[in-house]
């Protein structure tokens, strides 16, 4: 997958993009609400490794690279867990992680809506689904002006750091996509 918008270009994250990765990554204000935290370059590499080279294969999450056009820098990727509990691979859950030197710039918007509008119209997607921590409330405006619904909140649903924490659920069906305006991929 290659698509990208006027001012990002978004594609498969590659081994060259660790140190880019782990400069953002290992920033304890960007990893805050991050299940994996990159201690070494060494991390990324092996999160690299273990994401899957192809996209769309259940039980796998894909990784996507997001750069900015005019400096050709890496500032985030965004994840596409395609749901092994799904038999016809219709539904996945996406995760996304911005440099934040780069927030409050609409980079996130921009690129999750690219990747969005991949998912529903080049890989015919039925939902997309993303799994928030309901302290995140930069996350939790990006999803919903995307046009994600609040589907759950489960109350201590989630082991993290050393903790239970809530864990808060949005998707966002095909059809809900198709009434959106804007096209970028």
């Amino acid at each position: 997958m290659n698509c990208g918008t006027n001012r990002l270009h978004i594609r498969p994250i590659r081994m060259d993009d660790k140190a880019s990765i782990f400069s953002y990554r290992s920033d304890p204000q960007t990893n805050k609400y991050l299940s994996s935290i990159p201690k070494s370059v060494d991390d990324i590499a092996k999160f690299i490794t273990n994401s899957s080279p192809i996209i769309n294969i259940p039980g796998t999450w894909f990784q996507l690279a997001i750069i900015e056009r005019t400096t050709n820098q890496l500032i985030g990727d965004i994840g596409i867990h395609f749901l092994n509990s799904d038999p016809e691979n219709k539904q996945v859950e996406i995760g996304y992680t911005l440099h934040k030197d780069f927030h409050g710039k609409g980079y996130a918007t921009e690129a999750l809506w690219a990747v969005i509008d991949y998912l529903f119209n080049s890989l015919d997607k039925h939902r997309i689904t993303a799994s928030i921590d309901p302290e995140n409330l930069k996350s939790i405006t990006l999803i919903e002006r995307l046009g994600f619904r609040k589907e759950a909140h489960f109350v201590e649903g989630l082991f993290f750091h050393g903790k239970w924490v809530d864990d808060l659920v949005y998707a966002m069906l095909a059809k809900e996509w198709k009434t959106k305006k804007r096209q970028v991929c």
